[in-house]
Parts: structure tokens; sequence; C-alpha cells
């Protein structure tokens, strides 16, 4: 069963007749298979590009390559980028961002459990960052819980 975060993102993309895609990283795709687990969703979701690697994120989602260089593949700025990236290269009216460092080791630096969000839709792009808690899958399980959460919002309130 879809998770109530997921049903109320599709619900509201498909109230409003809009769309959604999405640009992961530390979520490899786990954002667009939890939309598309709710009935209906082949009506608001897109897609998704998998932007794993660090030349990815600028060959297939658009992050400027002098952004990667100056902050790193884990950062706010970076999530907005994503969210940018998403909405234009899929043709949606929304993209989600979503880079951070599941585990089990910090990156660069940058402590396990950091996840920044990027929402992208008409009226701009916001980020949020969060410091989650758990193992591996559960810094995964929660980044995708929240950007649902923060996508629902976002479309609900336009």
């Amino acid at each position: 069963m879809p998770p109530p975060e997921a049903r109320a993102l599709v619900e509201a993309l498909a109230a409003r007749g809009q769309t959604v895609a999405s640009a992961e990283s530390l979520t490899a795709g786990l954002f667009a298979a939890t939309v598309a687990e709710v009935p209906g969703a082949s009506a608001v979701l897109r897609g998704g590009l998998i932007v794993y690697a660090t030349d990815l994120k600028a060959t297939l989602a658009g992050v400027p390559p002098d952004l990667l260089d100056r902050v790193g593949p884990v950062h706010p700025d970076t999530a907005a980028a994503l969210a940018d990236g998403a909405r234009a290269r899929c043709g949606a009216d929304w993209g989600v961002g979503l880079t951070g460092v599941a585990g089990p080791t910090e990156q660069d630096g940058v402590p396990v459990g950091t996840v920044h969000l990027g929402i992208a839709g008409p009226s701009g792009t916001t980020v949020t960052s969060l410091a989650l808690d758990g193992d591996r899958a559960a810094v995964r399980r929660g980044a995708v819980a929240a950007a649902l959460r923060a996508a629902a919002d976002r479309v609900a309130e336009s």
C-alpha cells in the first residue's frame, strides 16, 4: 500500500492537472517508485532521473558543472538545481531534487543523514535541509517521505 504522503501528492497534482518529475541522487529512484505505487500515478508522474554519480548530475539533470565544483554534490544549491533540472528535462510542472548522504560513512566531510530536498514549481524553487537519523535505508526512506510531504504541500499551496 502506498504511503499517505504519496497519495496526497498524486491527488493534489491530479486535482490541478499538473505533473511531477524527480532527479534523485541518494534515493536512486525511490521517490519516483513510491509515487508510482499510487493508483492513477500515470496521470501525474512524468518520470525521473537517477543521478547517483556526480557527473550525471550535470549531464542528465543539467546541474551547472561550476556549481558542482564550487559546492559539491551534497548542498542545498545542488538540490535546487536538481529540482529545476528534473522539471525542465522531463517537461513537468513540478520538479523534485534529492541529494544527501545515506551512509554508512560521511562524504567529503558531510555527515551521514544530511539531506537536501529541492522542490521546483511554477512559482519558483525552494529547498529544505534535514538531518535524519538511522541507518542507510532509514535515511533514504526518510528523505523520500519528507520530499513527498514537501512537494504535496507546495502543490496544495499553489
